[in-house]
């Protein structure tokens, strides 16, 4: 049976932010000698952590530059209690922010986003819209629940009640629950699902797995209904972004509700929906969903370097007939 080394088999690299050391994944193509490659930054959501985007890692670090954090308090990141941390929406941005800064990247940003990772790093994109290439989709949201659907039983309780704090630190019952109801096409591996469990593995460590839930904001008045409606409101900027959206049709939260909301929002993407996947889409179709994200990848940096070549097609033509290394 695999171990967590030979399921993850990245080097650990950490950054200390506010005191605490966030854990990261930083795999680069070796031996490119000139121009920087694209960075695909990969943002989890609740309740997992790095581990989720281990295959597509291994799938796009030969070409490309693959960052991947695990917010405080999930995977290997340091779990501080409330007062040692702000377990809120705004830090997260802030956290992705200063990493993606100490390693000087500031420019062509590819986002992968999942779960609350799609509020996170699209609240790093309405900051710096400028530095964002692609985005990549994977049942997510970066706006309010729509009015469509109602706020789930089970995130209710987890939120909202006292039973929901004791099943969610006393017992595991989130990080545990979506390790099965997550996939939908075979079962989860067992050593998989320990994976994806080992983190949370006491009440202290669970905190950062209630405290998402509980942020999540419902009316005006919520802490972070405004930050939330104003990344909403950033979306428009990104209508000219690529984009592509893989979604599995049977997340009972991430729904068609919310792949409705994107369509209205960034009509430009590129749909590919799983109606036999859940949440988990790269557990559920990874083979399928990484071959996707690798095409759209390359044919969107074509079609930027053929529109480049097009749009100044008298210097272009300079270009090819002047010797490399003459002088004005």
């Amino acid at each position: 049976m695999a171990t967590l080394d030979t399921l993850f088999p990245f080097k650990r690299h950490f950054i200390t932010l506010g005191g605490h050391k966030l854990h990261y994944v930083h795999e680069k193509p070796a031996g490119i000698n000139g121009q920087r490659p694209d960075a695909v930054v990969m943002v989890h959501g609740n309740p997992s952590w790095s581990f989720y985007y281990r295959n597509l890692v291994q799938a796009l670090s030969d070409q490309y530059e693959c960052v991947v954090p695990d917010h405080i308090g999930c995977g290997l990141s340091d779990k501080p209690g409330d007062d040692a941390y702000d377990y809120t929406l705004a830090q997260r941005i802030d956290d992705l922010e200063a990493l993606l800064d100490s390693l000087d990247i500031r420019s062509n940003i590819t986002l992968v986003l999942h779960d609350w990772g799609g509020m996170i790093g699209m609240g790093y994109a309405a900051r710096y819209p400028e530095r964002i290439k692609r985005l990549v989709l994977l049942n997510t949201a970066a706006f309010g629940l729509p009015k469509s659907k109602p706020l789930p039983l089970a995130l209710k309780i987890c939120r909202d009640t006292a039973l929901g704090t004791l099943l969610v630190r006393g017992f595991n019952a989130f990080s545990s629950a979506a390790s099965y109801v997550g996939v939908k096409r075979a079962p989860m591996a067992a050593d998989v699902r320990r994976a994806y469990v080992a983190p949370f593995n006491s009440w202290q460590n669970r905190i950062s797995t209630l405290r998402f839930v509980q942020d999540i904001p419902l009316k005006p008045g919520d802490r972070n209904w405004d930050l939330v409606q104003s990344i909403d409101a950033s979306l428009q900027q990104f209508t000219q972004v690529p984009t592509i959206i893989l979604w599995g049709l049977k997340d009972f939260v991430f729904d068609q509700h919310f792949l409705e909301g994107w369509q209205q929002r960034l009509p430009q993407a590129e749909l590919h929906a799983f109606a036999d996947c859940g949440h988990y889409i790269l557990e559920d179709a990874s083979d399928e969903v990484i071959a996707h994200i690798r095409r759209f990848i390359a044919e969107t940096a074509l079609a930027k370097s053929a529109d480049e070549q097009t749009s100044n097609p008298e210097e272009n033509a300079l270009a090819e007939i002047t010797p490399a290394g003459s002088a004005d």
